[in-house]
């Protein structure tokens, strides 16, 4: 059985990722509106780099701070959280991106809610093109967030290095897709305008991305040595690491008491 079911901080988490999407959606897209007047690239930029850093800040010690799920499912794969978690994440990610996108729609001016943030492909480029460039500017993302989130290498918060990915890709990005690297956030305006026109490109791109940094961190640029029994405890969501860490505190124990036994024989 899952543990993490009968925990109430597992609920926690979830909500938590529902509320910091929101945040993220509302102020990334309220960015990105023509109004009073056409924001620049750099403006549209920043602020999506402040409200990820905000977000993440937030909520990184209570659920990891994913607001993605492409993020999410690639910590699935590199054996970070388990697959109930997983749904759960996203169906919190997905609902957060409606709900911000839906307060943004309620406060807005109707002649300027046309857009509401839509990710449009460029004219000038295929979807092909738009697919390869989603999943290279996610890549990115999602190696910043493996490597930021990984306490052995980064202890500290990680929530400016992961503003200054997004804002990397949104630099970029905006050129081609105006950037998403996140299905919730193009989600969420897509419902809320029942515009879903080329919506399959930032749902596609971003997932394969994020699988392919998973890969690449996890078994190229730093081999994770975890055991098939771990991975598969951790899948399920019956692995405890806190009684691994006991376990191996009380191995370590031992062996230095050993000597020291062996002396006083």
């Amino acid at each position: 059985m899952c543990k993490e079911l009968v925990s109430i901080a597992f609920y926690r988490a979830v909500f938590t990722e529902l509320l910091i999407t929101a945040i993220y959606v509302f102020f990334g897209l309220g960015s990105v509106l023509d109004w009073p007047e056409t924001p620049s690239i750099l403006q549209t930029s920043i602020t999506f780099n402040l409200a990820a850093a905000t977000a993440v800040q937030i909520a990184w010690q209570a659920s990891g701070a994913h607001i993605n799920p492409a993020v999410t499912v690639a910590f699935l794969l590199g054996s970070r959280v388990s697959l109930v978690r997983t749904v759960c994440y996203v169906v919190a990610q997905l609902a957060g991106g409606i709900v911000g996108a839906a307060i943004l729609y309620a406060v807005t001016p109707g002649n300027v809610r046309g857009n509401m943030g839509i990710n449009k492909v460029n004219i000038n480029i295929s979807n092909g093109q738009a697919v390869a460039v989603e999943l290279i500017l996610t890549l990115q993302l999602v190696l910043c967030y493996f490597a930021s989130t990984d306490t052995q290498r980064s202890p500290g918060s990680p929530a400016v290095i992961i503003g200054i990915s997004v804002a990397l890709g949104h630099l970029v990005g905006h050129y081609y897709t105006r950037c998403s690297m996140n299905p919730a956030r193009s989600f969420g305006p897509a419902v809320i305008t029942g515009n879903f026109h080329q919506q399959w490109i930032f749902w596609v791109g971003p997932l394969i991305g994020a699988v392919l940094a998973s890969v690449l961190y996890n078994f190229v640029i730093y081999y994770d040595p975890k055991p098939f029994s771990q991975r598969l405890s951790i899948l399920k969501g019956s692995y405890d690491g806190e009684e691994l860490k006991k376990q191996e505190e009380n191995a370590q124990k031992e062996a230095l008491s050993l000597p020291s036994l062996v002396h006083r024989l």
